[in-house]
């Protein structure tokens, strides 16, 4: 009688061990999860940034071509 007491109480520590090694992947997993996802939201801010930082130096290099080109017909004048 102690003998399947014994036993029942060493399969309920192993079931408990397994339970609580799967509940450690679910929580790791799930921390990845959020971490991508936090990734991946500022990689794209990152890219609408660049996008603009490009654009703004687009029309920038635009001003000084217009600016140079003035410079240029006083100078002739």
């Amino acid at each position: 009688m102690m003998e399947m007491q014994a036993a029942r109480m060493v399969q309920a520590a192993d079931s408990l061990l397994k339970l609580v090694s799967e509940l450690k992947q679910t929580a790791i997993f799930s921390g990845f999860a959020s971490l991508n996802d936090h990734v991946e939201q500022r990689t794209t801010e990152f890219n609408q940034q660049g996008e603009r930082t490009d654009r703004m130096l687009a029309r920038i290099g635009e001003e000084a071509a217009a600016s140079l080109k003035e410079l240029e017909f006083f100078f002739l004048v």
